[in-house]
């Protein structure tokens, strides 16, 4: 059975940097798109970063642009997203995603429709 399992979630202050860790486990996920969303305290779902299986191509929320960096080794079967100058704003759960197998190696969805395998997720929590 595959599955994807975060980790790295914590509390920091803000200002500071957070790397989260995806990694999949029961078969590759090398030709899948992936993807990080986000639920704040009382909000929706929403969209974080994605990337391609190529890891060519990228997606980001214009939140987080210029702040978060989302990156994949198809060696390790890992996805990462590195984030910096942490914002109160920023705290949530965040999960990992893949969508299905796709033979575009640009294809990297910002819908969560397209994300078929999901995380457990991890907490994020930046004080102030």
């Amino acid at each position: 059975q595959a599955q994807l399992v975060e980790s790295g979630g914590g509390l920091v202050q803000a200002g500071g940097s957070l790397r989260l860790s995806c990694t999949a486990s029961g078969r590759t996920f090398s030709k899948n798109a992936m993807g990080w969303f986000r639920q704040a305290p009382g909000k929706e779902r929403e969209f974080v970063a994605s990337i391609s299986w190529s890891g060519v191509f990228t997606n980001y929320a214009d939140s987080v642009k210029g702040r978060f960096t989302i990156s994949r080794d198809n060696a390790k079967n890992t996805v990462l997203l590195q984030m910096t100058s942490l914002r109160p704003e920023d705290t949530a759960i965040y999960y990992c995603a893949a969508t299905r197998p796709s033979l575009s190696g640009s294809y990297r969805p910002t819908n969560s429709i397209e994300y078929t395998t999901w995380g457990q997720g991890t907490q994020v929590t930046v004080s102030s």
